[in-house]
């Protein structure tokens, strides 16, 4: 929730997209409110053909926006807020469960179509958050580069039928106006090329910290109708004040939002947690605030809000409860195999291929993993 460990180490550029993958039997979707249509293969991921271009980054195929049968997408189709639910094409309110990547920079080859694919098929989760820092050696020293990267992610997990939040992880500095222009120019360029697929959220702002929730409104007004000109019918999920904490790390809490709301529609709004450091006074917030606001945990960590020590797996379960109950979505942190606990892979992992099974992961890994499958 507060900023984490800068990481340090070096990684390679993340893989292209791979063609020619082995079948992958798709189970159906896991998200709470059904069980889908029979498991098929899914197909391998393809980029369509359109106009010229002067890159090589991918575009949607018209057809890569359902997901293979069973997927959470072919399942739900395209989600749209209603009253304070995130719900699907028949009108039903989902829970969507999945992870966050870590930064793009950090953990460059731990999204991948092997690690994608185990998420979706032996995690049986709903999506995946694809964290693009803007600074700390992010967005902004390779702005062609980075939103390649997103790019691919994108395709490859829409293939497979998965949701995904594109979330554009400003931290430091915590005023997300210091970011405003690359903000539009990210969104106005991502908007547009995947603006037919019916799977992809926007995420606008990671945690504004240290800026009043009016100047994180005024530049929420700014960005999402730039994401409206391209893509008139996505979610979008807007940052609050305090690390996203509704204000309440900042002495603040949700009626600042409640009494002065954004001036879009079809958004919702973002509240993250670290279970070993925030409790009951988050969860009462949370309970409180989703009777009139329609919430979505971006981000929670099983440890403190540095993303590192001991796992409070009772402190999680309880919160993983509450938002059950609520139907308020959820990703955690991280799927990477770096050195903190917030890690769900062992240090290794993502140089190779196996990203199945339980023998790959750490503690809170283990932890996920079996909340995600029950």
């Amino acid at each position: 929730m507060h900023r984490r460990a800068v990481l340090t180490s070096a990684g390679v550029a993340l893989a292209a997209l791979v063609t020619g993958w082995a079948a992958l039997a798709v189970p159906t979707a896991n998200a709470e409110t059904e069980a889908g249509p029979p498991a098929v293969t899914a197909p391998t991921p393809t980029t369509a053909t359109g106009p010229p271009a002067t890159t090589d980054r991918p575009t949607p195929a018209a057809d890569a926006t359902e997901g293979p049968a069973g997927s959470p997408v072919a399942v739900h189709g395209r989600l749209r807020v209603c009253g304070v639910h995130l719900c699907d094409q028949a009108g039903e309110p989902v829970q969507l469960r999945g992870m966050s990547s870590h930064g793009l920079q950090f953990f460059p080859n731990c999204l991948n179509p092997d690690s994608l694919a185990a998420l979706r098929t032996d995690w049986r989760a709903d999506f995946v958050r694809v964290a693009m820092y803007v600074q700390e050696g992010g967005f902004e020293t390779d702005p062609a580069g980075f939103t390649r990267r997103v790019d691919e992610a994108v395709v490859t997990a829409s293939a497979l039928g998965l949701y995904v939040v594109v979330d554009f992880h400003l931290l430091t500095p915590g005023d997300p106006n210091l970011n405003l222009d690359r903000a539009k120019s990210f969104f106005a360029e991502v908007a547009a090329r995947h603006a037919a697929r019916t799977n992809v959220l926007w995420e606008i702002a990671n945690e504004p910290n240290g800026v009043g929730w009016a100047a994180i409104k005024s530049y929420a007004e700014q960005v999402i109708p730039v994401i409206r000109a391209a893509d008139p019918d996505s979610v979008v999920l807007v940052g609050t004040r305090g690390f996203s904490s509704l204000g309440v790390s900042e002495g603040a809490d949700e009626t600042e939002v409640t009494d002065d709301p954004v001036d879009a529609t079809n958004i919702m709004y973002t509240f993250h947690f670290y279970a070993a450091s925030h409790r009951d006074l988050q969860r009462a917030t949370v309970a409180r605030a989703a009777r009139s606001l329609p919430l979505f945990v971006s981000e929670f960590g099983t440890q403190t809000f540095t993303g590192d020590g001991p796992n409070d797996l009772d402190s999680a379960t309880t919160w993983l409860d509450l938002l059950k109950s609520l139907k308020i979505g959820y990703a955690m942190w991280s799927y990477s195999d770096g050195p903190e606990s917030n890690s769900v892979f062992r240090r290794g992992t993502c140089a190779g291929t196996d990203f199945t099974g339980t023998a790959v992961l750490t503690e809170s890994g283990a932890f996920i993993r079996s909340r995600i499958r029950s």
